[in-house]
């Protein structure tokens, strides 16, 4: 197999595809793709694309040559097993750049070429992440908000959970519901253009504010591993918990619904768990190894329980797996640590005193919903709330940059049209213990 050298501008990219010339009539009529080719995880040297076909077989990921060089090919077999869902994972790549691709069945063509983009390079000193969460698309047929992540410039979309609206464990239904969540044009539009991760939050996990007792919930995982292209998927074939790093910035995409409740917390064997042993002991590892600048830890549900009347669904639930966390960043001296969450259909910013247990204060941003209707029994008094927004259609964009004085986290919440609702501002030095 022979890599292809890095394709430097759109304009060649579309030179290589006209060369090919336009599919025969006979091809376009035989579509083989339902869905994708979406953008998955991709690193400095590596890429994912995801699709689903709409038969069995095998199907080939080339990389558009430039003039005079063959391309790489990368083989997917779809099966009824999987849904007919295809990875392709692409290596050997160089770091931030762009790549044309085509996607083929036997000798057919499907669709038109696709481009991908590479990471930046470990050590690159910018990058800008989209965060959301709730998105309804029975309720909500116009998502104006994934075109608008795309033109804020983010390099890559983080999904916080309810996304899509399943509220079942049933195969079937889960799988029914990815197919019609990623047939919106809306949604399809903007993972055709951005690599996007992904965690769950109750309802694509099964059901309203369940845990991890609720029947069926393998079944969930199955559909969840099927219809991303995340870089893992929990440890073994439990949980969706995973990491990945862009720049300046590693987001820990935690699992608070897989272990809730299922057996006694790690930290006080007296307590129910939220995130289980084995994720425990995973996300001390991750976050002790990385040196990324700063660190995102991102879970579907909130952080704090300032919100609707009886709401128990959040992380106050279980405030002494909360406060270990907090402890331990604290012992281990970990520095840029920002909290993120989704699900309770407001956009939120807070800022916990907790020099004590961290050496620095923590904020929390909530970024709830992209496409859903707002709670206003959700905008509950906190002595921490910086800001709080109640508008249908919003997302959170996080941008590090460790150029200039110094190194700086921003983060804004935008509407579909791209109005600023408020923004947050952090230091890399007020984010380092003392």
């Amino acid at each position: 197999m022979k890599i292809l050298p890095p394709i430097g501008a759109t304009a060649l990219l579309l030179v290589a595809a006209a060369a090919q010339g336009p599919a025969p009539e006979s091809e376009r009529e035989t579509p083989e793709l339902s869905h994708g080719p979406f953008l998955g995880h991709a690193t400095a040297t590596s890429a994912v694309v995801w699709a689903r076909a709409t038969r069995p077989g095998s199907y080939r990921l080339e990389l558009l040559p430039e003039e005079g060089a063959s391309g790489t090919t990368v083989t997917s077999e779809a099966t009824p097993e999987e849904d007919l869902t295809l990875k392709w994972r692409v290596d050997g790549l160089q770091a931030g750049r762009e790549y044309g691709f085509q996607l083929l069945h036997g000798e057919r063509r499907l669709g038109h070429p696709g481009r991908l983009r590479t990471a930046p390079k470990e050590g690159a000193s910018r990058t800008t992440l989209a965060f959301a969460s709730c998105a309804n698309e029975k309720r909500f047929p116009e998502q104006a908000g994934w075109s608008r992540m795309v033109e804020s410039g983010a390099e890559a979309i983080v999904l916080l959970g309810d996304m899509p609206y399943i509220d079942s464990t049933e195969l079937e239904v889960q799988r029914r519901r990815y197919r019609e969540f990623y047939s919106h044009p809306d949604v399809k539009g903007a993972l055709s253009r951005l690599p996007f991760y992904a965690t769950w939050d109750d309802h694509d996990f099964g059901r309203n504010d369940t845990d991890g007792r609720l029947p069926g919930k393998e079944h969930s995982r199955r559909a969840f591993v099927e219809n991303h292209a995340n870089p893992s998927y929990g440890e073994g074939e439990v949980g969706i918990h995973c990491s990945f790093r862009r720049g300046p910035i590693e987001v820990f995409l935690l699992d608070t619904r897989t272990f809730a409740a299922t057996e006694p917390s790690p930290v006080d064997p007296e307590q129910p768990t939220l995130l289980g042993g084995a994720q425990w002991s995973w996300l001390k590892r991750a976050l002790a190894a990385s040196n990324a600048p700063f660190k995102v830890l991102a879970s579907g549900m909130i952080w704090n329980g300032a919100t609707r009347p009886g709401k128990t669904d959040h992380w106050m639930t279980y405030p002494h797996e909360r406060q270990a966390i907090f402890e331990f960043i604290g012992e281990q001296r970990i520095a840029g640590v920002v909290l993120v969450g989704g699900d309770i259909h407001r956009s939120r910013a807070l800022r916990y005193p907790t020099r004590d247990a961290v050496g620095y204060e923590l904020t929390e941003l909530i970024s709830s919903p992209l496409a859903n209707t707002v709670i206003e029994a959700a905008n509950a008094p906190s002595p921490h709330l910086l800001h709080d927004v109640g508008q249908e259609q919003t997302f959170v964009l996080l941008s590090a940059d460790l150029g200039g004085e110094s190194a700086k986290l921003v983060a804004r919440c935008l509407n579909a049209a791209g109005e600023e609702l408020f923004a947050v501002e952090l230091d890399l030095a007020a984010l380092t213990p003392m």
